[in-house]
Parts: structure tokens; sequence; C-alpha cells
């Protein structure tokens, strides 16, 4: 899809500024917490909508297509240790997860 500028995330990143440095100061102190509540998820939501959706659409193709299905077959031993599937199951999983905490808590991942 052809996307227009400024895009989702930079408008996101922008009202998050006002928010903090505009809004913030001003609000009552009891007040304050909820303001940066709504930043952080601000944060997130910009991260997200900045994530490249190729790596999603990759991810989806690695596990065949239906998340339901690999699941599934998880929970059917099929990519327990040992079978054919496991590395393969296991980087793919680990892979999902670092893309999630990038988005959601970047820091933890900055950390390794």
């Amino acid at each position: 899809m052809l996307r227009e500028e400024p895009g989702a995330a930079d408008l996101l990143a922008t009202a998050r500024d006002v928010l903090l440095n505009d809004l913030l100061p001003a609000l009552p102190a009891e007040k304050a917490f909820a303001a940066r509540m709504v930043a952080n998820a601000m944060a997130i939501a910009a991260r997200e909508a900045a994530q490249d959706t190729a790596r999603d659409a990759a991810a989806l193709a690695r596990m065949g297509g239906d998340p339901r299905a690999f699941a599934a077959a998880i929970r059917a031993g099929a990519h327990d240790p040992g079978t054919p599937g496991h590395a393969a199951a296991a980087t793919l999983l680990d892979d999902i997860t670092r893309a999630r905490c990038a988005v959601s808590t970047p820091r933890a991942i900055a950390r390794r």
C-alpha cells in the first residue's frame, strides 16, 4: 500500500513528544503516571507501526502459513528435541520472540 507521509510511527512519535514535553508538565501530579503510561503505549504502537511487515510474512511462511497448525504440531511433539524439525522451530520461535520484544521492550533485547 502506498502510504502518505508522515507515517503512523512519525505521527505517534510527534504526539508522544507533545504529551511528554508540553502537556505532562501542565498536568496535576496525580495525573502524571497515567500520562506516562499513555506515552509508553504510544511508543510501543510507534515501534509496531514501523516494524517491517515482510518479517511477519516470512515468519508466517516459515510456520507453513498457519500459526494454529504450527502450535498444534508443537503441542503434539512434532518439534520436540531430537525430531527433524526441532532446530528450525526453535529458531523460528526465538526470532518471533525477539521481534516482539523489539516492539514491547527494546531495552531488554539490547542488553543481550
